[in-house]
């Protein structure tokens, strides 16, 4: 099955919590962290700011039900996506992988300089799956400001500090004194 990317819609907004449940699921078999499945997750006005930014987007199939989504948000020149969300029955079948290329693709039409995220080094579908598509772990002293306190705020939400990390693909030339987002 092949999934078919496109923005969010206005339409779509109330049914991405529940994708979001329904994606954490794969975590009650991680000890420690099966708590992340009854997390509620991001707010329908957290996905209207990400719809109304235009950095949102789903993951359909062709009776376009909603199977996954992406919110990013945009930093200098940079993404960074703050979820990335499969239904369980519909992970592990590409519409993560999907809804990343289109994020790359959106990110060079922009031509912004790389993608972020914050994601757990010891779970299968997280740090491994990003590596895949060629994020690189990023080593503390390669952190810029913004992400410390990203990793920062988890950690004091409970996400467990040394099973956290930072990622990110660069897509260009580090932007150069003057150079705005087109």
């Amino acid at each position: 099955m092949s999934a078919i990317i496109r923005l969010t819609r206005e339409e779509d907004i109330a049914a991405l919590p529940a994708i979001e449940r329904s994606s954490g699921e794969a975590f009650r078999v991680i000890p420690g962290l099966a708590w992340i499945a009854d997390d509620n997750g991001q707010s329908p006005e957290e996905h209207l700011h990400f719809l109304w930014s235009g950095t949102s987007w789903v993951a359909t199939d062709e009776q376009n039900r909603l199977l996954g989504f992406l919110n990013a948000e945009v930093y200098g020149q940079e993404f960074h996506i703050w979820q990335l969300a499969v239904r369980h029955h519909h992970q592990r079948r590409g519409c993560g992988t999907a809804l990343i290329r289109e994020v790359i693709a959106s990110a060079k039409a922009r031509k912004l300089f790389a993608i972020t995220l914050t994601t757990f080094r010891n779970v299968p579908w997280n740090m491994p799956f990003y590596q895949s598509l060629g994020f690189q772990t990023l080593r503390v002293d390669q952190l810029d400001d913004r992400l410390i306190a990203l990793l920062r705020k988890e950690v004091e939400h409970g996400l467990p500090e040394t099973k956290r990390c930072a990622m990110r693909l660069v897509l260009g030339h580090p932007p150069v004194n003057g150079d705005t987002i087109s």
